[in-house]
């Protein structure tokens, strides 16, 4: 079921305590999706709330009837999901997509740290990843921004003059090979690049996912600020 995923997503994207509760740094998290929804709240919201937070999730309006319980001046973002199915390709002539184990010769994108990059071919954050090097520069990456032992999510990057060639579905269909388990592609609505990664593989939309955060203000939310 897509809300079984989404719940999924939820623990990669953000963690769960002990108590089904989110780690991260938002309120209220939900995944909307045609066969349900499902809702974690943030261990800084009080008990009484969460339990109303929780229980408006279950209604015909999760998002608004949510966005009432946290008063006026709450934030709200959105963005759709989509699962990467097993099997999946996109075979590009000529381009050889690199992986963990392939030899690669090229420098670090400017737009990645030292240390992060050094990190990343190391096999730690954001590993495993996937590449696309032309004319000995790195000009596209598929990695793991974010990694659960339930599921992981691709986080992808091109360059600016190399974009609309295919490149990202190329390197998120082998970033797929490389990892066990429910694998997840997100976008912004309003990124019609990615989206377009998205229709080129055929993946699969589950839903979409939803951010709460209360006003800022005392008591101050931990969702103020960002």
């Amino acid at each position: 079921m897509a809300v079984d995923l989404l719940r999924i997503e939820l623990s990669v994207l953000w963690g769960f305590d002990g108590e089904g509760r989110v780690t991260g740094p938002d309120d209220l998290v939900l995944g909307v999706a045609a066969d349900g929804v499902t809702a974690a709240v943030s261990p800084a919201v009080p008990d009484g709330l969460a339990a109303a937070l929780l229980d408006r999730a279950g209604g015909n309006d999760p998002v608004g009837a949510c966005l009432e319980l946290l008063g006026p001046g709450a934030t709200v973002s959105s963005w759709p999901s989509f699962l990467v199915p097993d099997g999946v390709s996109y075979e590009l002539p000529g381009v050889t997509v690199l992986r963990p184990g392939d030899e690669l010769r090229a420098p670090r994108p400017q737009n990645w740290e030292p240390e992060e990059w050094e990190d990343l071919l190391g096999g730690g954050a954001g590993a495993p990843w996937a590449m696309i090097v032309r004319d000995e520069e790195v000009v596209s990456v598929c990695h793991t921004p974010r990694r659960a032992p339930e599921g992981a999510e691709a986080g992808t990057w091109t360059r600016e003059d190399h974009r609309g060639r295919g490149y990202a579905a190329a390197t998120t269909a082998v970033w797929s090979w490389l990892l066990p388990g429910p694998r997840f592609y997100s976008t912004s609505a309003g990124n019609r690049s990615s989206q377009r990664v998205a229709a080129r593989l055929g993946l699969t939309e589950l839903g979409a996912i939803w951010k709460l955060n209360r006003p800022c203000g005392p008591p101050r939310s931990p969702g103020c600020g960002r």
